[in-house]
């Protein structure tokens, strides 16, 4: 009996690993989030039981907590249980703690890593997080804080990095890390992309600055870059 805890990537089937796409195809029981596809999930057979746990801001099918328990209530069946995740299991993906309910319930589990819209994303867009003499460094951050409103990322002194920052799941709260970006000392032209959707046939790029993403139309799921890489374009140009 085992759970396998799969990395969706971003979303475009053409991106999963051959170890998840093989998962998928022979999967008894499909548990996934909101950023799982209808193209990857129609890789799995026609009869098996598919599960939707997604969650989105403010809103989520079933707590955390019931999702750890459906996991160990299917996996000591001995179906073959895939956990699809959109991105990466354990990249903002709360893939730990269902390791950890797993392991302390005795229930055999694997971990396919996939890749994560924090990279994926930016890419698709022509955004290389990091470049040489441009951005040494990258820093994946969420913008999804404590629900009781107290903030536990130091944004001013992320803005002293001089890292490229990928912010996931902070549409909501972009405005506030903009100005606090600000007081850390970023400068309000820093460019920003904003990638919804990335690596899929929905992507859509918003192209600002800091100083103006809070007022800009930006709608989850989407990957949010701040830094000098942002304002680059470097999507191939088809050929005529």
């Amino acid at each position: 009996m085992t759970v396998h805890l799969v990395g969706a990537g971003p979303g475009d089937p053409d991106l999963l690993t051959v170890r998840a796409a093989r998962l998928i195809a022979s999967a008894d029981v499909v548990v996934h989030d909101r950023l799982t596809t209808p193209a990857i999930l129609d890789i799995a057979p026609a009869g098996a039981l598919r599960i939707d746990v997604g969650k989105s801001s403010g809103h989520a099918v079933m707590p955390q907590s019931e999702i750890n328990r459906l996991l160990v209530e299917h996996g000591r069946t001995g179906a073959c249980v895939v956990r699809l995740k959109g991105g990466d299991p354990y990249v903002f993906g709360r893939g730990g703690e269902e390791a950890e309910e797993l392991q302390a319930a005795g229930v055999a589990f694997e971990v396919v890593p996939g890749i994560s819209s924090a990279i994926a994303a930016p890419m698709a867009a022509g955004v290389p997080v990091t470049m040489r003499t441009r951005a040494l460094a990258f820093t994946v951050v969420t913008g999804h804080e404590d629900p009781a409103g107290q903030s536990t990322v130091g944004w001013e002194a992320h803005a002293a990095t001089g890292a490229t920052l990928v912010v996931l799941m902070g549409v909501g709260r972009i405005a506030i890390i903009a100005k606090r970006l600000m007081i850390g000392g970023l400068h309000p032209d820093t460019p920003v992309a904003a990638i919804r959707w990335g690596c899929t046939h929905q992507q859509e790029v918003v192209r600002t600055t800091l100083a103006d993403v809070g007022h800009a139309d930006l709608v989850a799921p989407t990957t949010i870059v701040i830094g000098t890489v942002a304002g680059l374009d470097l999507r191939s140009v088809p050929r005529p």
